[in-house]
C-alpha cells in the first residue's frame, strides 16, 4: 500500500509553496498526498497580494472527511493564519494516531505575514506540544521564543527554547546563516547536525514547505525521525540546486529534480 500523507496548509496560487509544493513533494517521494486547505492566497514570484482564511468549520470538515475515511500515516501543517485555526488543528492532531510535522509558518519568503500575531501563543501552547517534529527557521525561532541566532553555536540554545514548548523533536533550520546550510535536529538528548553545500541560487521559494512535507513523507514510510530528516534534507538540497526562474521575482525549488536528473 502507498502511504497516505495529509498536508494542512494554505494554497499558493503561484504553485511554489503551500499546498501545491506539499503535494508535489509527496508525489516525488512516492506517497499519496491529501490536503486540507486553511487559507487561499493570491501569490506569485513577487509576493503575497492577498490572503483569505477559511472557517474552522470548513477546515475541520476537510480533515475529518479525509482521516475518517482514508486514514493517514503522517500529517504536515503549514500556514494556519489565525489562533482559532491553530487551536482547531492542534485538537485534530491530538486525536490522530500519526506523526505530525509542524512547520510554524510566520512569514512568506518575501516577508509577508502569514500568521496573526495573536496566534503566536496558540502555536506555543497548543500546536507545538502535539508535534512529532517542529521545523522552524531562524526568523520563526525568534518570533516564537525571542532567541535570535547569529552563529552556528547558538543553534543549541534555539533548539532548547523550542523544545521547552513540548515537541518531541525540533529541527532548527540554519539556512539563513553564512557558510554551509547547517541544521540541528535534536530531541534534547540526541543531536544530529545536517550539513549541505550552499547553492548560489536565488530561486528558493517553497523551501520550508518542501522540507516539512518531505519529512512527513519519509515518516509515513516508517523511517525514524533522524532517518526521515536526513533523507528530506538530501531531497531539498537537490531541489534548491535545481530551483528555476518563474515570473519576475523569486522562483521555486524544483520538486521534480530527481526525475529530470534521471532522464
Amino acid at each position: 500500500m502507498i502511504p497516505n500523507v495529509l498536508t494542512v496548509a494554505g494554497s499558493d496560487s503561484g504553485g511554489g509553496a503551500g499546498i501545491q509544493a506539499d503535494l508535489k513533494t509527496m508525489l516525488a517521494l512516492g506517497v499519496h498526498g491529501m490536503s486540507v486547505v486553511t487559507a487561499v492566497t493570491a501569490q506569485n514570484s513577487l509576493g503575497v497580494q492577498g490572503a483569505w482564511e477559511l472557517s474552522v468549520e470548513a477546515v475541520r470538515a476537510q480533515y475529518r472527511s479525509v482521516v475518517d475515511d482514508i486514514g493517514v500515516q503522517a500529517v504536515k501543517t503549514g500556514m494556519l493564519a489565525s489562533a482559532e485555526l491553530v487551536e482547531a488543528v492542534a485538537e485534530l492532531l491530538a486525536e490522530t494516531d500519526a506523526p505530525a510535522v509542524v512547520d510554524p509558518v510566520g512569514v512568506s519568503k518575501h516577508g509577508d505575514s502569514l500568521l496573526a500575531a495573536s496566534a503566536l501563543d496558540s502555536v506555543r501552547t497548543k500546536l507545538l506540544p502535539v508535534a512529532t517534529v517542529a521545523t522552524p527557521n531562524l526568523d520563526e525561532v525568534a518570533q516564537l521564543t525571542g532567541v535570535r541566532v547569529e552563529s552556528e553555536e547558538q543553534l543549541r540554545r534555539a533548539a532548547a527554547a523550542v523544545l521547552a514548548y513540548g515537541p518531541r523533536w525540533v529541527l532548527i533550520k540554519g539556512g539563513h546563516l553564512p557558510g554551509d546550510a547547517v541544521d540541528l535536529l535534536t530531541d534534547g538528548t540526541e543531536e544530529h547536525w545536517l550539513r549541505a553545500p550552499r547553492h548560489d541560487n536565488r530561486h528558493t521559494h517553497g523551501t520550508g514547505c518542501t522540507l516539512a512535507s518531505a519529512i512527513a513523507s519519509q515518516l509515513a514510510k516508517g523511517r525514524s525521525v533522524p532517518e526521515a530528516v536526513t533523507a528530506a534534507k538530501e531531497y531539498v538540497t537537490g531541489a534548491v540546486a535545481a530551483g528555476f526562474a518563474l515570473g519576475e521575482g523569486i522562483g521555486p525549488v524544483d520538486h521534480g529534480w530527481e526525475f529530470r536528473t534521471g532522464s
